[in-house]
């Protein structure tokens, strides 16, 4: 067993220590037989830092739980003087430890909010690396309910409410009222009490005074299978945050002209603007698909009693080809259009009036397996792409080719 400093002082950077084991391979580990460093459980992820001697400094990437109780280190690179026996100097990525202890305790204090005030429970907590969440076991949650747990959180934060770490075997827990009981079966359990507020088992890090928090952030909150789960930042990560979204904000502000609380109002006049041009946009090539189908048919003989139409079109997409076939098709019972554009996307549309004898899908493999392109369809279109415009005439006229054996 590895003894755990950081279960006593989650303010614990620095520590002197044995290493009991190391092991290579693609991700060296080193075990010790006491550390500060936490290691990724309970929700909460694992601490950085450095393992040094007098010689040689290793950097620590990740710490995780091995199943014997150690606590395995892993390092960046193989040791070269460290061996079992050798006493070394752990020092704890202390920003990171403070983001971390922010974050916990935060949610502690967010999840008593929540039973405190609705008695809503959390089932479960994850710790990313810009945002934490709890799935609340719940099948409603309201707006206000939000903003109330919010702002009960902050004030549980604004009274710096002292936060103790205390040790009771599991007979003594269950008389205290937990939260919430482990479901691990140990003998001795480390509870986390925030004054008058809440009471936890917990082996994570902790802040010694909820002002040490800072403050609680609600960002985002969604429906999920085991109920709701709500988004939230603390601490320095909620100031970097809110300085995101201001910045954000303004920027967007400055897009609009407008003021910062205005761009949501800004932002949908422009959304309702950009649906009405696309509806006149999508009228518009309606009316000239329909005016260039006319167009085309009249000026196209009629051979063999049907019409053959072939054009090569720039600036137009693939939706533009398929509607100006839909539009041949249903102006004239006798028509087989083979219709190409260059660009954005080297594309062709093979198509026919229903009931001709035709294979259109066919067709299209034919073609664009003979230029390197992909397609297909169904017997009274199809459409496909060609590596290059290069050869587009080209191979317009071999589908012409077939069509008039």
């Amino acid at each position: 067993m590895t003894q755990r400093l950081y279960y006593h002082d989650s303010f614990l950077y620095d520590f002197e220590a044995e290493v009991r084991e190391l092991s290579g391979g693609p991700k060296p580990t080193l075990f010790l037989d006491r550390t500060a460093f936490y290691p990724t459980s309970g929700g909460q992820v694992f601490d950085t830092g450095f393992i040094s001697t007098e010689n040689e400094k290793l950097k620590v990437t990740e710490v995780a739980d091995a199943e014997d109780g150690r606590v395995v280190h892993y390092l960046e690179a193989p040791p070269k003087e460290i061996s079992p026996g050798t006493k070394i100097h752990g020092h704890i990525d202390a920003t990171r430890r403070r983001d971390h202890m922010q974050q916990h305790s935060g949610q502690h204090v967010l999840s008593a909010a929540f039973v405190r005030l609705f008695d809503l429970h959390t089932v479960s907590f994850h710790m990313g690396d810009d945002y934490c969440s709890i799935d609340l076991d719940t099948p409603t949650l309201t707006k206000s309910q939000i903003e109330e747990a919010e702002r009960l959180a902050n004030e549980i934060i604004l009274e710096n409410r002292l936060g103790e770490i205390r040790f009771v075997t599991r007979d003594e827990a269950s008389n205290l009222g937990l939260r919430k009981v482990p479901v691990a079966d140990r003998d001795e359990l480390r509870i986390i009490h925030i004054c008058d507020f809440d009471l936890s088992a917990c082996g994570g890090t902790h802040v010694n005074q909820t002002g040490q928090i800072g403050c609680i952030l609600l960002r985002k909150v969604e429906k999920v299978r085991q109920g709701w789960r709500v988004e939230f930042v603390a601490g320095q990560r909620a100031v970097g945050t809110a300085r995101r979204d201001f910045t954000t904000l303004t920027g967007a502000a400055g897009l609009f002209s407008a003021h910062i609380y205005d761009v949501p109002l800004q932002a949908r006049k422009s959304l309702e603007e950009v649906r009405a041009l696309r509806k006149q946009r999508e009228q518009s090539l309606e009316e000239l698909a329909e005016a260039q189908a006319t167009a085309m048919l009249a000026e196209t003989p009629e051979t063999n009693g049907r019409k053959l139409v072939i054009r090569t079109f720039a600036d137009r997409d693939m939706n533009f080809l398929k509607l100006l076939a839909q539009k041949l098709m249903r102006l004239a019972p006798n028509t087989v259009a083979l219709l190409a554009a260059t660009s954005p996307q080297p594309s062709l549309v093979l198509a026919q009036s229903a009931g001709q004898a035709g294979d259109m899908g066919g067709l299209m493999k034919e073609v664009v397996s003979k230029f390197g392109g992909r397609g297909g369809g169904n017997k009274d279109m199809a459409q496909g792409g060609l590596p290059n415009a290069d050869v587009i005439s080209a191979a317009l006229d071999h589908g012409s080719a077939i069509l008039r054996r």
